[in-house]
């Protein structure tokens, strides 16, 4: 595969893909780093996430310094001048060497007539920045939010939206979780300080730790042999909710990529648990965790819309359901979220929603318990949803979780904390 490309070109065709063509970045972004020489991939992961998280800033600081937006074959150019923009606003690239490879990018994208243009554009920048950067501070492309998500977010949380917007700007945490059939939380926190790391423990979720600045997994102790999981926080609190015990079947279902499933046979190692998701390529991330962590369970391909097609009349002590959701809780994570859903999404996944909850319900023996949880900051998707399904279900009690005015627990992303998550347990009677 060709390597060293011009790594801005890169750059600035893997954002087109996510804006223009809606393709998800952690689809896109592992192709693109393959055209690339290895040194470069963290980079080039640097300059497609920044662009997605500051995009509304990059359009309004475009729109003050170019006539009109280039548009049709053109746009790729469009979006390297982002790249550009980019460095020059938050980076500490040289630059210098940020204008010069900038530009130098229009020749990978066959545009070099347009070079000149994409160094006007940045000089003019350079020389207009303080203005600019005064003036961006003002209106609604402060928050780096769009418009739809923003007028959501203000009218469903008068008080806390700006810090669930300011949490969303935010780089996310790396946060671990510790397999206590292995090690206690203390024991293997030793261990990573001897390793000449250090990490802070969750005050309420008790396997799940803190890195005080994100690794790769090759240098955790132990990860290899299954000590330890990359999980966030807050996902972490779907297992201590849900209680899972040995001897019990239990449903883990919309599993991808497992980090539950495995939670699960980590609390409870000899629970019989079924692994269901409709993705059968994420599916497969679930064996791989499965694998690495020594663990056995059973995992099928299978909608959650029709469950008898997969587990016929089978029902279960427990059942965790991490329903497919908007993911406005996890955008510190994935930025390119804030593209790619629309406001017509939101009405659409709580339909979904409904139709797992009640497809999944009858699969539940009396006495059981089913959690739901979503990584969503939405009522519709969240309280909304679960207070309808206990008006329809008569034989539904929630448990430990808010109450029936406000039923279920709603956690905000938090810099320090866990991402935005919506958990409510709910009992058969």
């Amino acid at each position: 595969m060709k390597k060293n490309t011009n790594l801005r070109s890169v750059a600035a065709e893997t954002i087109e893909k996510v804006v223009e063509r809606g393709e998800s970045l952690s689809t896109v972004l592992p192709v693109a780093q393959k055209l690339l020489a290895e040194k470069d991939a963290a980079l080039l992961q640097e300059l497609c996430y920044g662009v997605l998280r500051t995009l509304p800033q990059l359009e309004w600081v475009i729109s003050q310094l170019m006539e009109r937006p280039l548009t049709g074959k053109q746009r790729a150019v469009h979006f390297l001048i982002m790249v550009g923009l980019y460095q020059l606003m938050f980076t500490r690239i040289p630059a210098h060497a940020a204008l010069a490879e900038t530009v130098e990018g229009a020749v990978a994208l066959k545009r070099q007539q347009l070079k000149g243009l994409i160094n006007g554009v940045l000089r003019q920048f350079q020389r207009k920045q303080e203005e600019l950067t005064t003036a961006m501070a003002e209106g609604d492309q402060q928050y780096l939010h769009p418009k739809w998500l923003l007028a959501r977010l203000r009218n469903a949380w008068p008080e806390q939206w700006p810090q669930i917007v300011d949490a969303n700007n935010q780089r996310p945490p790396m946060w671990l979780r510790v397999n206590r059939q292995h090690h206690s939380r203390e024991e293997w926190l030793t261990l990573l300080q001897e390793a000449g790391k250090n990490a802070e423990p969750h005050p309420v979720h008790k396997d799940a730790l803190r890195l005080e600045a994100p690794c790769p997994v090759s240098q955790l102790p132990g990860f290899d042999l299954g000590w330890v999981t990359v999980q966030d926080a807050s996902a972490q609190g779907c297992v201590a909710l849900l209680d899972p015990q040995n001897g019990e079947t239990i449903l883990d279902l919309c599993a991808a990529p497992g980090g539950k499933t495995t939670h699960i046979l980590e609390v409870a190692p000899e629970a019989s648990v079924l692994a269901v998701d409709i993705d059968a390529k994420r599916l497969a991330r679930v064996s791989e965790n499965l694998q690495r962590l020594n663990m056995t369970a059973e995992v099928k391909v299978g909608d959650g819309t029709a469950p008898e097609q997969w587990c016929g009349d089978r029902q279960f002590d427990r059942i965790l359901l991490d329903a497919p959701c908007s993911a406005t809780g996890v955008i510190r994570r994935h930025p390119d979220i804030k593209w790619l859903r629309r406001d017509r999404d939101i009405p659409e996944l709580a339909a979904i929603q409904q139709q797992i909850l009640d497809a999944v319900w009858p699969h539940l023996k009396p006495g059981g318990t089913l959690l739901y949880a979503t990584c969503s900051v939405l009522p519709e998707e969240n309280h909304l949803q679960v207070a309808a399904f206990l008006a329809r279900h008569t034989d539904a009690t929630l448990s430990d979780t808010g109450d029936e005015k406000q039923p279920g627990i709603q956690v905000f992303p938090d810099a320090q904390g866990g991402d935005g998550f919506y958990y409510a347990k709910l009992v058969k009677k």
